[in-house]
């Protein structure tokens, strides 16, 4: 068993993998390295034959693939709560005046901020708890 210091840091000379790596793992490296080329090859030439499997292989390699993307789009969020302008962005979107996927990104947004909202609420309700306590004999 590996030593830890107090704070739970491995101590100095104590590994967290004392046993390494595994030696097979170098030694499928070493071969792979050795026949890559080969290996490439045989691919291209598998999907050069119609070996679709083969093909597939080598575009996920080559391409990257391609993700939505749209334009920006001007969007002012109506109403006063953040419930309100996530309806907005919902609307929005069902017009088709928003594309979906910024739809998404604007409403997850909105969940952010509620967050971010309701750590700042439960910090001032904990600083207003703390000094009406501590004002009291």
């Amino acid at each position: 068993m590996t030593k830890r210091d107090t704070r739970g840091r491995f101590q100095k000379g104590a590994s967290g993998n004392p046993h390494g790596r595994p030696r097979q793992a170098d030694e499928l490296r070493r071969l792979l390295a050795g026949s890559a080329e080969k290996v490439a090859k045989k691919v291209l030439e598998a999907a050069a034959d119609g070996d679709m499997q083969a093909a597939r292989i080598v575009l996920e390699r080559l391409v990257p693939a391609i993700k939505p993307a749209s334009e920006p789009v001007a969007f002012e969020l109506s109403g006063e709560t953040l419930t309100e302008q996530a309806q907005s962005v919902l609307a929005a979107v069902a017009d088709g005046e928003l594309p979906p996927d910024q739809g998404k990104a604007l409403i997850d947004a909105i969940g952010s901020l509620v967050k971010v909202v309701e750590q700042d609420e439960i910090r001032r309700r904990l600083e207003l708890l703390e000094g009406t306590r501590d004002a009291q004999p």
